[in-house]
């Protein structure tokens, strides 16, 4: 199948995509006790994803047709029940789910978690049905099913689209393998028929919601490819955000922490759509999303229970579009009055370094001069309830526009593992209402 060429970009776009077991447990039916008044159990979000159109050519524009798609996830905090958002909201028909399947991956095997723990399989169900319709352009929650999850735990979630999907939503740039195959798979607990493995994307899934007791809410991060994890070791989870809630956790081992909801999309732009064209002969594709304030309401207002949003964006408005400081600082400004205006803590980030990335043209001394113009505008305008200042962070001292060596994950512009670490730890909890 052919797939576009791969680009290497704060936004570096994922390759389109191209691009007898034991029996299933059910769940109950739709939760009749959680809301009852006086039960102190809330939902939280724990796990989250954005999602965006399948893109011009490959798989997500062809989809599914009779097949079953494994996923892997990561959550941040755990509870004794769970219950699943799957998301139809870019498609252009409604999609039929034949069955879908929650398990805990087998440890003892090195599938990269395509193989399950049978013992762990439960059903999921939809208003008490195994199946269900996703209409057009809507979500679809699962009934609340009795399965305790940890914090920081691996879950495998296995869905089967029985009829053709058409173009799918879809997170691309998942820095996670996950697995197809043809046919309903959702109780197989290996991984034999699962055929088609790449490292990317997340297919009609975009959140898991865990209950808890006093839950302290979640944190969206609304970022790009720096959030999103590119330069980070594929299948270890190594994304900032994914770090932060590690260290939340650590942190805190005897008091609730809040979740963490990773709401980044690689090539993310404040105020251009993804197939927009960049600099250097970029071509933009829909995965990398609508502008970042037309996502506020989806992925960021939706999401269970959110308290705290961190906004790091901008800096593809400036090497791809060639924004001007006063044209991204607009956009950064509109997103903390409406974050603020839901009542919600509004954290910002600044815009990291990126000399010597991309093809000429891709960075610029007069591109250099618009990211420290919006890092000066951050750093000074106490607009926002906060700053982390990952500029600070990452940069190399002895050449500040470019990222320090030690975190520079080879492309110049996404950290590795060791900048991630960084970040996370760089964030002051008390930011957090911590």
């Amino acid at each position: 199948m052919a797939t576009p060429k791969r680009w290497h970009v704060l936004a570096s776009a994922a390759a389109l995509l191209v691009a007898g077991t034991p029996a299933v447990v059910a769940s109950a039916g739709p939760d009749s006790t959680s809301g009852a008044r006086g039960d102190r159990a809330v939902w939280a979000g724990s796990w989250a994803a954005a999602v965006t159109r399948g893109n011009a050519t490959g798989l997500t524009n062809t989809g599914l047709n009779n097949q079953s798609v494994r996923m892997v996830v990561h959550t941040s905090v755990g509870g004794p029940r769970l219950r699943v958002r799957l998301s139809n909201i870019y498609g252009e028909q409604a999609v039929q789910v034949g069955r879908a399947t929650i398990a805990r991956p087998n440890t003892a095997t090195a599938d990269d978690h395509s193989d399950i723990d049978p013992a762990s399989l439960r059903e999921l169900r939809f208003n008490g049905a195994a199946s269900a319709t996703m209409n057009r352009g809507a979500e679809l929650l699962s009934d609340p099913i009795d399965f305790p999850v940890g914090d920081q735990q691996d879950l495998v979630l296995t869905v089967h689209f029985p009829t053709p999907t058409g173009p799918v939503t879809f997170h691309g740039q998942s820095r996670q393998t996950n697995f197809i195959g043809a046919t309903d798979l959702t109780s197989a607990a290996d991984g034999a028929g699962f055929t088609i493995r790449p490292n990317c994307c997340w297919f009609f899934l975009s959140g898991v919601d865990v209950q808890r007791r006093h839950s302290p809410g979640s944190v969206v991060v609304l970022g790009d490819s720096i959030g999103d994890g590119n330069g980070s070791t594929v299948n270890a989870n190594k994304r900032w955000p994914d770090l932060l809630a590690d260290r939340l956790i650590d942190a805190r081992p005897d008091v609730r922490t809040p979740g963490v909801l990773n709401l980044s999309l690689a090539g993310n732009r404040l105020n251009h759509e993804g197939p927009e064209p960049g600099a250097g002969g970029f071509p933009g594709y829909h995965e990398l999303g609508p502008n970042a304030v037309s996502r506020l309401d989806e992925d960021v207002f939706a999401q269970t229970d959110a308290r705290t949003v961190v906004t790091h964006l901008g800096i593809n408005d400036i090497w791809m579009s060639g924004d001007s400081a006063g044209q991204i600082i607009a956009a950064l400004r509109q997103i903390n009055q409406q974050v603020k205006a839901r009542g919600l803590r509004s954290l910002v980030a600044t815009l990291t370094p990126y000399e010597g990335h991309g093809n000429p043209g891709v960075w610029t001394p007069e591109k250099e001069a618009t990211r420290q113009a919006v890092n000066a505008y951050l750093r000074g305008s106490g607009e926002f309830d906060g700053l982390l200042d990952f500029d600070r962070v990452l940069r190399d001292p002895a050449q500040p526009s470019r990222l320090l060596p030690a975190y520079d994950s080879g492309d110049h512009i996404h950290p590795n593992d060791a900048g991630n670490q960084a970040m996370a730890d760089a964030v002051p909890l008390r930011l957090l209402g911590l």
